[in-house]
């Protein structure tokens, strides 16, 4: 329950975000912002991500998002859900693609990434990263850490793997001035 919110109050707070001024962006978007100046749309930019692939993202979100103007990001777990126990079928991974979402990964299966021996961990993100850049033709410049949990080895296979940076558990504002594998995201 505390990952998930009933789909009124996820298009409530959606709608109060666009009240209060803020317009969604790509991680993409914002590093390139970031980085080289890249002008944003109007409105105060924020980054709505969505994690491991459930169906409702595409059945219940993307609707949400799409009235709004909205793009999202999704963390696609790639071993994921099976469609008929509520995962995200790859028809729907890519209308969320051609609906202008970004798709990242959290790694192939959601494994504990800090137990992992060290070929395990380079096919959970750098094999990760080359299976969904095939799959979907997608760049898939960011990593998601599977429950939050990372450390120096974990971020060092992420950054070899060729990813931009990467997203926490850690509650926070992400700015351009943190650590980009270490980026902090507010869950609500």
């Amino acid at each position: 329950p505390g990952l998930y919110v009933d789909p009124a109050l996820f298009s409530a707070q959606m709608h109060a975000l666009a009240a209060a001024g803020y317009h969604a962006v790509t991680m993409n978007e914002m590093w390139d912002n970031w980085h080289y100046g890249t002008p944003l749309p109007a409105g105060k930019p924020i980054v709505v991500s969505f994690d491991n692939g459930y169906e409702s993202q595409y059945t219940q979100a993307l609707g949400v998002l799409r009235a709004l103007g909205w793009v999202g990001v999704e963390n696609l777990q790639l071993s994921g859900l099976p469609p008929s126990q509520g995962g995200l079928s790859r028809r729907q991974v890519r209308g969320l693609i051609r609906a202008g979402w970004e798709l990242d990964t959290q790694g192939y299966s959601h494994a504990d990434l800090i137990r992992l021996s060290a070929s395990a961990l380079h096919f959970e993100v750098a094999v990760a990263r080359d299976r969904i850049r095939a799959l979907y033709h997608v760049h898939a410049e960011w990593f998601c850490y599977p429950s939050g949990h990372y450390d120096a080895t974990v971020i060092a296979a992420v950054r070899a793997a060729g990813f931009r940076g990467s997203t926490t558990v850690i509650p926070g504002w992400a700015s351009p001035t943190e650590d980009p594998y270490r980026l902090p995201r507010l869950r609500v």
